[in-house]
């Protein structure tokens, strides 16, 4: 196979829109499930705990605890099957994997702080400050 046939294919499949997450963010993925004739769409929300791989081999893999029991799904980033992912809130973590978080219960494993701008950061600080 080519390496022009190969580029032609892999930026026909590549989707720029899917990027702008990472490790440490509540994400819902929501995904193509087809049974049958029917298609329809199952919603994955968890915490991303880590991302792979370059190119149209990316994957992620997002962890949720679902009736006291640790579940983690690994998903091509893209994917045909991959609708669309939301973020529903932005995490501030210090690792590229979050592996540790399988270790911890309850709020423990909900480790993950939540992202402050620098706007709200500097107008808390003239505020407090007279």
């Amino acid at each position: 196979m080519s390496q022009a046939l190969f580029d032609k294919i892999e930026s026909e499949q590549f989707q720029k829109d899917r990027a702008d997450f990472h490790v440490g963010d509540t994400v819902r993925v929501h995904t193509k499930v087809v049974e049958g004739d029917k298609e329809r769409i199952q919603i994955f929300s968890g915490v991303v705990i880590g991302r792979r791989g370059r190119g149209l081999n990316r994957t992620f893999t997002v962890r949720r605890i679902s009736y006291g029991e640790g579940v983690e799904r690994v998903f091509p980033v893209h994917s045909p099957r991959v609708d669309k992912i939301e973020i529903e809130r932005r995490g501030s973590v210090r690792r590229a994997k979050l592996t540790y978080l399988r270790k911890r219960v309850g709020k423990g494993a909900v480790a993950v702080k939540e992202q402050e701008g620098r706007a709200t950061a500097t107008a808390a600080v003239a505020v407090a400050v007279p």
